[in-house]
């Protein structure tokens, strides 16, 4: 006699509007999920003594309470169950507001079936995932996929120090949330390694991770490297063309140098992550996106701010989260991690069976160097190192 194996949790939808209710109900059942219904934020609580949920979708207004109250309860407590908010067209306040409470995710009314599913299907973590991670499931459930999970954060950011504990203590809570989050430190300090990790993680991993150095690509051409533009569209445009957000669309975009964004461009970029919606040059409709938004920067965007440089509300949508990558200074006890891991990089690469070493004195030649550059200064110094050294041994000459 076989035992029928149980399904997944049900998602409780709260809203106290029964015709959207039953829009909601009607639609996440289509996608194959069973739902349990509640009216009222006392009902809501009710539910959720009653039973385990996969996802909690709440409005943010109800008519015996707050919707964020629900966000609260179910951040604060062991089982992590996620929580999705609906908001009032134009509450990005609202929806900013429920993000730093802890909620995973948003969506505003009108309800966009797209966005409802794509909302599901990363909250579930139901997207395909990447065949490098081993899609059959073998990781040997929660303790199996923890494991993994601090693996894969480990190789994309090593070093044993206090400072990197807490970097990597971070990644899971970021990785779970759909807000977006600013990760400030020096030039060189792995802001963009932290972000791959964070995608790396996610239920997003299987999907792109699409990097772009805001600093880099001339202002006039922003809008169509951003969006896209439609054949036509202006001279030389012979071709469709899909932009950033397209490439990275069901992934994560990562605004490298955010802080030069120019201010005409950051006012679209605002009314993108409100609306979710981008408008190719030329184009007469608008096209959803599926995008997770993280952004670096070494300049101080809140002393940016101040100054008139850099758009307040911008600056309050975009940072919701936060993470501070250390300085290699505040990190010295992991420059031998650092070092081996960089030279046996640098070995598969000349085609070397083993890697060159660091001989005693180059070892403590650079546990005295200051490091100004950072993780990526150490980089380039040991390739250029790598290179010069005759023997199997990197000496301070070499350095």
């Amino acid at each position: 006699m076989s035992l029928k194996t149980p399904g997944p949790d049900p998602i409780l939808v709260i809203d106290d509007e029964a015709d959207l209710r039953e829009l909601l109900d009607i639609s996440i059942r289509r996608m194959g999920h069973d739902v349990v219904l509640a009216g009222s934020l006392a009902e809501a609580r009710a539910q959720l003594a009653a039973r385990r949920y996969s996802l909690v979708l709440t409005d943010m207004r109800l008519g015996d309470g707050q919707g964020i109250d629900i966000v609260r309860q179910l951040s604060s407590a062991p089982e992590r169950v996620p929580v999705a908010v609906i908001t009032a067209y134009g509450s990005a306040d609202n929806a900013v507001e429920a993000l730093k409470a802890g909620a995973f995710d948003y969506i505003a009314k009108p309800v966009s079936l797209d966005q409802l599913r794509s909302l599901i299907l990363n909250a579930l973590g139901r997207q395909q995932r990447d065949p490098a991670e081993g899609g059959d499931g073998s990781e040997g459930g929660e303790g199996g996929a923890a494991a993994g999970t601090a693996d894969r954060a480990f190789n994309l950011l090593p070093g044993h120090s206090a400072a990197m504990h807490e970097v990597r203590r971070s990644l899971s809570r970021l990785a779970r949330s759909m807000a977006p989050i600013v990760i400030s430190g020096e030039s060189g300090s792995g802001k963009e390694r932290a972000a791959r990790a964070i995608h790396a993680i996610s239920t997003r991993a299987s999907h792109p991770f699409v990097a772009v150095n805001c600093g880099a690509i001339p202002e006039t051409l922003m809008e169509s490297e951003f969006f896209g533009y439609v054949k036509g569209a202006f001279t030389g445009a012979d071709a469709e063309r899909g932009g950033f957000f397209q490439a990275a669309h069901g992934g994560t975009l990562l605004l490298d140098e955010v802080a030069d964004l120019p201010l005409a461009m950051q006012v679209k970029l605002l009314r993108v992550l409100q609306e979710r919606r981008v408008r190719k040059i030329g184009a007469s409709r608008e096209e959803n996106v599926d995008v997770r938004v993280l952004c670096a920067s070494h300049k101080d965007l809140a002393a940016m701010v101040a100054a008139g440089q850099f758009r307040q509300d911008l600056f309050y949508r975009l940072n919701v989260l936060a993470l501070r990558m250390p300085t290699l200074r505040e990190r010295r006890e992991d420059l031998p991690v650092l070092a081996g891991a960089i030279l046996e990089h640098l070995a598969v690469r000349y085609g070397d069976r083993h890697p060159k070493r660091l001989s005693t004195a180059a070892q403590q030649r650079l546990a005295e160097y200051p490091f100004p550059g950072n993780v990526r200064e150490l980089e380039n110094l040991l390739e250029r190192a790598y290179a010069f050294a005759e023997g199997d041994a990197i000496e301070v000459d070499d350095l």
